[in-house]
């Protein structure tokens, strides 16, 4: 066999890898290995997050923000509450992080709140079961050759968080898949419940756990907040708060941490319609879904036009729907916008359906904003239509009914149980705890009050028990129950619930990966291209309303005649709420301008020497790095308006004359040394580079 000479080797090699390049090239940047590097180092180096207790080691899936992270964090969920509270006119509920045991009980958690977890045999590591599985299965799926078997291996990483504790061992073994920290065998995969358990109290006999999410907080108070909204319905209740996961292994910086702030709504609907009075503003919005039946496939349907079946029989109606109802399409709609104004790229977001086995235990239907990043697609947002499950075990195990009432077309006459107290005797024989006992006999449910009453004609005497667990002995004297009739103008019902549920902290993420950008190479004098980071730019593109911080105010001049114009400038930003950072120092004005582009600063304002003449200053675009001249007065209303998304920078360009930014004269000077250094045979070219730096010593002499 005839080798292969030397130089078409390295031909062959520098072909591939400038294929490889090519390719990595037109992947999405933020799925670019060496963009990921370099965006870890920006939010380790500007203290966007950092992990907590450091010093000590840190925590596994504990972090802390920094200052532009908890300044970006606070601009995300003001961004939230404008979204979807002020525009859709919800009430806001502030629950507590610690919940009682029985509520979590009634909701299910306590029983189903679990992940599959394996250990590994030899040391007794512990994995996320499902979790490992996937792993193994992208390994295989990036190694094989064979359509079938990759058709094969999709089918199962689809299905993977869905399969039971069998189903998982089976795969395990199948593929074969090792301990990562030890290659050992691994053990039969179990339940661990993800909820951090506490005890309330200095006796320790109060069960309770950190919240795993902010729903039963709205849940708990349903009959409270249907009052305030005056017994109407639909009406939607919103939460921002902190939750609750023991993980089993977190990894994936912060997709997948133990503690996190999460935006939930709860829409409360009427069964039988849950129409959306504002879903015709959305209606024709297409959006990226990947409906399940299309999943067991290699692709998802995206593009999919948003519709949505309607309740109420309409002449003309639509008869086929991809998402099951209206309330629940909008709120897709409502999230897709959301997440697009945030910064995430449209190329880079769909809408996955649960297959039916995957669906949460409260669950009708479900689907997922997932955000693609440098770790695949993640979920961010859930949707569920949750139906009347929580109202309904918690009227349960409350005895409380959490109910609500639509008006009847006509009139009907209904059974019912009266209740027939005498609180002249209940007073006295229960002082204190007289109204905790008649409200207790008021909220008992009729069949209740038929067993209370056969028991009282045998007995005399019937235990009431309330729901806080507390029971008191009734005596015939005290009440009495018969059967009757009345006639009705409106009925009972338990509402549905359609639960948009937001990660805030894996959206924050999202977001710096989809905004970091880094500059492309710009060429030498000579034409080619390096690899110097001095011929980058590292930044942030985080849409204005967004960024932690919203001007820079630079000053040129350390003279102090020019300082009351910066304290101007900042006191007036300031009283509009638009949060600046000043910079006074003495580095190359390209250089500070560097500095808060790499925190994502949008706008910088420019106090120069002719600022004192003319009381105008320079504002700086950051994408762009445009810049343009205007009256120091103008400076406040402008950047408010941008922020807001009131005005174009285009505008802005229209109304103000463009600046030109001059090169710094040090700048220029190592230009013409360099070109010095590159021509000295150029008796022509070292000419000019002396009378260059002639007319600038001039001119620096005269400016001094």
């Amino acid at each position: 066999m005839s080798s292969i000479r030397p130089e078409a080797a390295g031909e062959l090699e520098e072909t591939a890898a400038s294929l490889r390049a090519d390719v990595e090239d037109s992947k999405p940047p933020y799925l670019r290995k060496r963009w990921k590097k370099e965006l870890e180092n920006v939010l380790k180096g500007k203290f966007f997050v950092a992990p907590a207790f450091e010093i000590y080691g840190g925590v596994a899936g504990l972090f802390d923000l920094g200052p532009p992270g908890c300044a970006m964090k606070a601009q995300l969920e003001a961004y939230w509450r404008r979204h979807f509270i002020l525009h859709e006119g919800m009430l806001e509920l502030g629950g507590t992080c610690l919940t009682p045991e029985r509520v979590l009980e009634a909701s299910g958690h306590v029983e189903r709140f679990s992940d599959l977890m394996v250990k590994d045999e030899t040391n007794g590591r512990c994995f996320r079961a499902d979790k490992l599985l996937e792993e193994a299965l992208e390994a295989r799926l990036k190694e094989s050759t064979d359509e079938e078997e990759k058709k094969s291996l999709r089918r199962v990483a689809i299905q993977a968080d869905a399969m039971t504790a069998q189903e998982i061992h089976d795969q395990i073994t199948h593929l074969d898949i090792r301990a990562p920290s030890s290659g050992a065998a691994l053990s039969f995969p179990v339940p661990f419940n993800l909820m951090f358990k506490t005890s309330i109290g200095p006796q320790g006999n109060a069960v309770g756990y950190l919240r795993p999410e902010t729903a039963q907080g709205i849940f708990v108070n349903f009959r409270r907040l249907l009052e305030y909204n005056n017994g109407k319905i639909p009406f939607a209740v919103a939460q921002i708060g902190l939750g609750f996961r023991n993980e089993i292994a977190p990894r994936q910086g912060l997709l997948r941490v133990r503690e996190f702030q999460m935006a939930e709504i709860e829409h409360f609907v009427d069964p039988i319609d849950k129409f959306h009075p504002r879903f015709t503003e959305v209606k024709d919005l297409c959006l990226p879904l990947s409906p399940r039946e299309t999943q067991m496939e290699e692709g998802c349907e995206c593009g999919a036009r948003l519709v949505a079946r309607r309740s109420r029989q309409e002449k003309g109606g639509l008869r086929w729907c991809v998402i099951d109802n209206e309330t629940l399409a909008y709120f897709l709609a409502r999230t897709f916008l959301f997440l697009t104004g945030a910064g995430i790229r449209p190329e880079g977001l769909r809408f996955r359906q649960h297959l039916e086995r995957e669906m949460a235990h409260y669950a009708t239907d479900c689907w997922d904003a997932e955000i693609e990043t440098s770790f695949g697609w993640v979920e961010c947002v859930g949707h569920a239509d949750r139906s009347a499950y929580d109202l309904s075990a918690h009227t349960r195990a409350s005895n409380t009914e959490l109910v609500a009432h639509r008006r009847l077309e006509k009139p009907r006459i209904v059974d019912f149980v009266k209740v027939s107290v005498d609180k002249k005797k209940i007073g006295p024989a229960f002082k204190q705890e007289a109204e905790k006992v008649l409200k207790g006999l008021e909220d008992m449910s009729d069949n209740d009050k038929l067993d209370a009453e056969k028991t009282l004609a045998s007995t005399g005497l019937f235990n009431l028990k309330l729901s806080t667990g507390e029971t008191y002995a009734i005596k015939r004297e005290f009440v009495s129950f018969e059967s009757a009739e009345r006639k009705v103008t409106e009925e009972s019902f338990v509402p549905s619930v359609i639960e948009p549920s937001f990660g805030l902290g894996r959206i924050l993420y999202a977001i710096w990966e989809h905004t970091f950008n880094i500059d492309s190479f710009r060429a030498r004098a000579d034409g080619k291209r390096t690899d110097s980071d001095e011929n980058e730019r590292r930044y942030f593109s985080f849409p204005p309303h967004l960024a932690p911080f919203k001007v820079a105010i630079v000053l040129i001049s350390h003279q102090e005649e020019f300082r009351h114009f910066v304290t101007e400038v900042h006191s007036a930003l300031s009283a509009l709420g638009l949060s600046t950072l000043v910079d006074s120092s003495s580095a190359y004005i390209g250089r500070r301008y560097a500095r808060f582009d790499a925190i994502g600063v949008p706008f910088a304002v420019t106090i120069d020497l002719e600022t004192k003449r003319d009381l105008r200053v320079t504002l700086r675009e950051r994408d762009s790095s445009e810049q343009v001249r205007l009256p120091m007065a103008d400076v406040p209303s402008v950047v408010a308006r941008l922020c807001s998304r009131s005005l174009s920078w285009e505008a802005v360009l229209k109304k103000y004359p463009k600046f030109r930014t001059r090169q710094p004269v040090g700048r220029r000077i190592r230009e013409a040394l360099g070109l010095v250094l590159d021509h000295r045979s150029s008796v022509c070219a070292m000419t000019a580079a002396v009378a260059f730096m002639a007319v600038v010593t001039l001119r620096l002499a005269r400016r001094l």
